[in-house]
């Protein structure tokens, strides 16, 4: 006997599928840029595996989706409008969500358990939904999404609009992280509370410059140039969402020997960039903590952004 896609025959074991998602650690670069005679916000995410977000969906003989933890309302949503999109919005089913990921930090934690969501539901499912698809998808579950849909593809992804505005050629050169948070109580920031940055024409076009520099280093592999464009991202913006003594960290990344300063751009954790390939990286990477220590700053991690 033969069935649809969503539809279970009456002996058929019931279906269980399995998806999961690698956090990120905020932007290399993110704002404004032109498509067309338009402007779309963008991003480019810094990859980072120390943390993910794990999915189950197991159908079940309801009409209904049902949650675990019951407030991961973005999952959940992300997994009914996978459903739909795959002609199953009556399939029913319970989504499990597994997570080490800190909220508000800057670690894409909402995108990862909408996008693991969305591949348990389409391995349940027995069918794939294409990137452009999923990206718009979790753009409607979260109101913006990161760019994690994209694997290691390289591209500036418009997170409120669930697009790429250019996919760069090449890749990014790996670099070694120290990363740690900038709030002083550690809690992150209300992303949802935050509104977007309002840009100035100054701003807009130090974005074209950045975009262009970007370019030129994912063509060239190129780390110094990436470090140089993600401190000149996080500079400018200290204007919409400042980190305390910016200026002091981007000097511990120039006495430590780093390429430079990444932020998140909506949350609190910031890193130390540095040369995954430079010889010397591990004696470098010492030097930043020894000297975040006696900034103050304790409590670091320590990530490559190529595994």
């Amino acid at each position: 006997m033969k069935t649809r896609v969503g539809q279970r025959a009456e002996n058929e074991p019931l279906r269980a599928g399995k998806g999961w998602t690698a956090a990120h650690h905020g932007e290399f670069l993110q704002g404004v840029f032109a498509e067309g005679r338009s402007l779309k916000r963008g991003l480019v995410s810094v990859p980072c595996s120390l943390h993910c977000s794990q999915a189950s969906f197991t159908v079940t003989d309801a009409t209904s989706v049902t949650v675990e933890p019951a407030w991961k309302a973005k999952a959940h949503r992300a997994a009914v409008l996978a459903l739909r999109e795959l002609g199953s919005p009556d399939l029913g089913g319970h989504l499990l969500i597994r997570e080490d990921i800190p909220p508000g930090r800057g670690f894409g934690s909402s995108t990862c358990d909408v996008l693991a969501a969305m591949a348990a539901v389409q391995d349940a499912v027995g069918a794939a939904l294409p990137t452009p698809v999923v990206s718009r998808l979790a753009v409607e579950a979260e109101q913006a999404s990161d760019s994690l849909m994209l694997g290691d593809r390289v591209a500036l992804f418009a997170h409120r609009e669930g697009g790429v505005i250019e996919e760069f050629e090449g890749r990014l050169a790996p670099l070694e992280v120290i990363g740690f948070g900038t709030s002083s109580d550690g809690r992150g920031v209300d992303t949802l509370a935050l509104p977007p940055a309002r840009y100035s024409s100054w701003e807009i076009e130090a974005f074209r410059t950045l975009r262009a520099m970007l370019r030129n280093a994912v063509r060239n592999v190129d780390p110094e140039m990436l470090g140089r464009v993600a401190t000149a991202s996080a500079r400018l913006n200290q204007r919409h969402l400042p980190v305390k003594d910016f200026d002091c960290l981007e000097e511990l990344a120039r006495q430590a020997g780093g390429v430079g300063v990444q932020v998140a751009h909506s949350g609190d954790v910031a890193g130390l960039l540095f040369d995954a390939e430079d010889p010397n990286v591990e004696e470098r990477a010492e030097a930043a903590s020894a000297l975040l220590t006696r900034h103050g700053i304790t409590t670091t991690w320590r990530f490559r952004t190529d595994k």
